[in-house]
């Protein structure tokens, strides 16, 4: 980058007050479409017409907010304002696509502190790549494609201040001094829309409130199956089904072409009004997956996410078929060592747990002690070697039995974990799929008439909690169990 070059931006004027919510976010969408379209223009003409003699630049929009005071706020509130008086930012990327979300915000915020929020341009500058990305019209070139670097012209993607120090708690400060407003920087979360559209082949847009993670194939042919069914239903609210690579139907008798290649975890939409349907993510199997899947969702600031999957299960007494309501987790999975340490507890959600054993008793039509006959509530082991029965066993099936685990994965603790770090309420229910250490081992043909109607009857229950989760207030739902002593304003 040749720091001689002079710079050109577009000029859109200084920061404005607003006190309505509706009024700053269309002030916000016109500060990042200025700027992403001066972008795009440039770009264009740039391919066209090779290297320019200057660079060019816009920046994210921001929201800021100056408080002298502290909020006098309803204390079971656990988001909706800052933490003492000071200065607060935040950078903002597609406004259009968190406008409900950003109208919530930046209202309790107006209303909790009695004082307008102020709409500018923030010092951080918009990749020239996240500016692009949405139009189709423009095809990005690789590096050597140009016969210069495009970070020459335009400013790139900085990996040294894309990060979650935000959310790790890192006591992370703003460029200009400001606290943080929101828990992901604009930069971070165009970062993890990017990588979402790659790693689900769904636009982030489909995207619904309520999260299911699976992994096993037949949970998505089930879902789709619940699609057709809800969509056929006028009185059901559902609107459209989305399947991987952007196909979406609204009619239940449409078909839906195969796509030519899978992505690495296949999501599917059942959409609904504002955004509140459920959104199945097949994940396949390890932490890995489960990290990468719950690092770009979360901000999207999903209202839950929950696990229904497969496990072992440990106990004689379990049967295939059984379920497992988790409320504590043994983490072995290592891929959040650096970022929420294993001694951190991982609590159970009362909410989400009440939630998951009323949809157990609903579908299954089993009450009280009754339910204990398939249901088991005890804790789930997440560990990142599947076959750990190959190794010296005595090590692994001490600390299962120190830790009272009653079933073991390689996904639940890490989603868990990683909704309790980004603060997005979680829970998990499994179905117990081979118990190994009773010799009863996954193979083909060895699921019983009762194992496949459970699998089938567990999604129904995913999607019935998630329904009732729905109908619950959004401050019910974000317990004060996932905020730290000093949180951003915005969920």
């Amino acid at each position: 980058m040749d720091p001689n070059l002079p710079i050109d931006s577009p000029d859109l004027g200084p920061p404005r007050a607003f006190s309505d919510p509706a009024d700053a976010v269309d002030h916000l969408a016109e500060l990042y479409e200025s700027g992403t379209r001066f972008l795009r223009d440039q770009f264009s003409d740039v391919v066209v017409n090779g290297k320019p003699d200057r660079r060019y630049r816009a920046y994210y929009p921001e929201i800021r907010i100056t408080t002298t005071t502290f909020a006098k706020t309803d204390s079971r509130l656990s988001f909706g304002h800052v933490a003492m008086p000071g200065t607060y930012s935040t950078t903002i990327t597609r406004p259009d696509l968190f406008r409900s979300y950003l109208i919530q915000q930046i209202g309790l915020l107006v209303e909790n502190h009695g004082v307008p929020v102020e709409i500018g341009l923030s010092l951080t500058p918009i990749p020239v790549h996240f500016a692009v990305t949405n139009d189709a019209s423009i095809n990005i070139p690789q590096d050597g494609a140009m016969a210069f670097p495009l970070r020459d012209i335009f400013d790139v993607p900085d990996l040294s201040t894309t990060n979650d120090d935000i959310v790790n708690g890192m006591e992370y400060v703003n460029e200009d001094g400001s606290g943080p407003l929101a828990p992901f920087t604009a930069q971070r979360v165009d970062y993890s829309l990017a990588r979402l559209a790659h790693y689900t082949a769904t636009d982030p847009s489909h995207f619904q409130n309520h999260v299911l993670f699976t992994n096993y194939q037949f949970y998505v042919d089930e879902f789709e199956g619940f699609a057709r069914k809800v969509l056929a239903d006028p009185e059901s609210g559902y609107t459209s089904f989305v399947s991987t690579g952007n196909v979406e139907i609204t009619d239940p008798e449409a078909s839906i072409a195969p796509v030519a290649k899978m992505p690495q975890m296949p999501t599917y939409h059942l959409k609904r009004e504002n955004g509140a349907g459920i959104t199945l993510v097949n994940i396949g199997v390890g932490p890995s997956n489960a990290k990468t899947a719950t690092d770009h969702i979360a901000v999207l600031r999903p209202h839950a996410w929950l696990m229904v999957g497969h496990c072992a299960g440990l106990r004689n007494s379990q049967s295939l078929g059984d379920f497992v309501l988790a409320h504590a987790y043994l983490r072995e999975d290592h891929v959040l060592d650096d970022d929420l340490p294993v001694w951190v507890p991982i609590p159970a959600l009362a909410e989400i747990q009440i939630a998951l054993e009323q949809a157990v008793a609903e579908i299954t039509q089993l009450e009280g002690y009754e339910l204990k006959r398939l249901m088991r509530t005890g804790t789930v082991a997440t560990i990142d070697n599947r076959n750990w029965e190959l190794r010296d066993q005595s090590g692994p099936v001490k600390r299962l039995s120190q830790s009272r685990a009653i079933a073991l994965d390689m996904e639940s603790a890490t989603i868990a974990a990683n909704g309790f770090r980004f603060r997005v309420p979680y829970g998990t229910l499994l179905c117990v799929s081979d118990k190994p250490l009773h010799g009863e081992l996954k193979l083909p043909g060895m699921a019983s008439d009762f194992y496949k109607t459970q699998v089938s009857r567990h999604l129904e229950i995913g999607i019935r909690a998630m329904e009732r989760l729905r109908e619950m207030p959004l401050e019910r739902i974000h317990s004060r169990k996932l905020r730290s002593f000093e949180e951003t304003a915005f969920l």
